[in-house]
């Protein structure tokens, strides 16, 4: 605890506290304050649940809800995974893909394979608009989602529901899928879209 302190973590601020309750002066432990630069710790502190689940994919920097947690990738197509959870403690999966300048086709033949994902796809709805000069493109479908590897067996799953957003980035398209129970999804919905659309607009 004596040397300086740049930048807070969850185990410096563990430490932080563990000497603070050993203090002989708990209050106010200046003894202890005097020794590190409070105001990074405390701006740093505040900051540090986003910055900490942050995710920079292909120069954009995405920043989910605290409430999704973060999750190893199943698949190394993917950048980043998180689980959604819900008021009825169904999650929903949120998966990042990049695949380089030309990988993955157009932004329509994607929306059109991620429709044939559903038996029968209802609700669709496709928009795109320009946010900051960036064409961002979002995908919405519901019903009996056929889960599993492309080319590989598929489990329908009914009563599901997928928004995905697909970021028309210099460095190629970003692809932002969440897939998941109708409900689960539903609820997250407007999250990411906020959470595209502010990677956009930095």
């Amino acid at each position: 605890m004596g040397k300086n302190i740049e930048y807070f973590t969850p185990t410096t601020l563990y430490d932080f506290q563990k000497e603070i309750s050993k203090s002989s002066n708990p209050v106010t432990p200046f003894n202890l304050v005097n020794k590190i630069n409070l105001i990074p710790i405390l701006f740093s502190f505040c900051l540090s649940p986003l910055l900490l689940h942050a995710v920079e994919v292909a120069g954009f920097t995405f920043t989910p809800p605290t409430e999704w947690k973060s999750s190893p990738p199943t698949s190394n197509m993917r950048k980043a995974q998180f689980e959604a959870p819900c008021s009825t403690n169904e999650k929903a999966e949120v998966t990042f893909f990049h695949f380089g300048s030309t990988g993955a086709g157009g932004i329509q033949a994607n929306v059109d394979r991620w429709m044939k994902q559903f038996e029968d796809p209802q609700g669709k709805v496709v928009e795109t608009e320009k946010i900051a000069d960036v064409s961002v493109t979002f995908a919405q479908a519901h019903g009996t989602f056929l889960s599993g590897r492309p080319f590989g067996a598929k489990t329908p799953k009914p009563g599901y529901a997928m928004i995905a957003a697909i970021i028309d980035g210099s460095a190629g398209s970003i692809f932002v899928k969440m897939t998941g129970p109708k409900t689960a999804v539903d609820e997250n919905t407007e999250a990411l879209k906020e959470m595209v659309m502010g990677s956009v607009k930095k």
